[in-house]
C-alpha cells in the first residue's frame, strides 16, 4: 500500500541572524526566532542572554517541554530539588512537569537558545516582555513586574510558578 504525501516547493521559516523579536523578560534579553503562530503550533524557539544574577524564577510546564543549549558561558539550572552547572556546548531536556529554572551565578553574560515544544509559551514573552531600550540593559524584574494579565497568561499556557525550596 502506497501512502500520498504531500510536497509543497516552498513553506520554510528562514530568520536571519540578528533578526527576530526581541523582548526584556526577567532582567534577561530574549530573541523569538519562531513562535507558534509561525510554525503551525510545533514549536517555540528563542535565543537568550542572561546576564549575571538574572534568569526566570522556578517553574514548571504542564503542557509543554523544554530544551535548551548552551552557547556561551555558565549557567546553574534547578531540576526538581538539585542543581547542576551548564556550560558552552550542554544540552538539557526538561519534560512537562518538572520544575526547573536557570540562573547565571557568573560574572559575565551568559548566552542559551531554547525550544518549547509544542510551541506557545513564548507568548508570554511577547505580550508580556517589555521593549528593549537603547543603550540599556535588561533590569531584574522583581514581584511587581508580575502583572495580573502575566500571571494569568502563564497559567493559561500551563506555566505554574513554582518557589524553591532553599533559593
Amino acid at each position: 500500500m502506497s501512502m500520498a504525501f504531500e510536497h509543497h516547493t516552498s513553506g520554510s521559516l528562514y530568520v536571519p541572524a540578528g533578526e527576530g523579536l526581541v523582548k526584556w523578560m526577567a532582567g534577561d534579553e530574549y530573541t523569538v526566532k519562531a513562535s507558534a503562530n509561525e510554525t503551525n503550533g510545533s514549536l517555540g524557539f528563542i535565543v537568550g542572554t542572561v546576564p549575571p544574577g538574572n534568569g526566570p524564577v522556578a517553574h514548571s510546564h504542564t503542557r509543554h517541554d523544554e530544551a535548551f543549549f548552551m552557547l556561551d558561558g555558565e549557567l546553574e539550572f534547578l531540576d526538581g530539588d538539585k542543581t547542576f552547572v551548564g556550560s558552552a556546548g550542554d544540552f538539557v531536556f526538561v519534560p512537562r512537569g518538572v520544575r526547573h529554572r536557570f540562573k547565571n551565578i557568573s560574572s559575565r553574560d551568559a548566552k542559551l537558545a531554547f525550544l518549547y515544544t509544542p510551541g506557545g509559551i513564548e507568548r508570554s514573552m511577547i505580550e508580556h516582555g517589555h521593549d528593549p531600550e537603547p543603550g540599556q540593559r535588561p533590569k531584574l524584574w522583581t514581584a511587581d513586574d508580575f502583572s495580573p494579565g502575566l500571571v494569568a497568561m502563564m497559567e493559561e499556557l500551563g506555566t505554574l510558578v513554582l518557589p524553591e525550596q532553599n533559593p
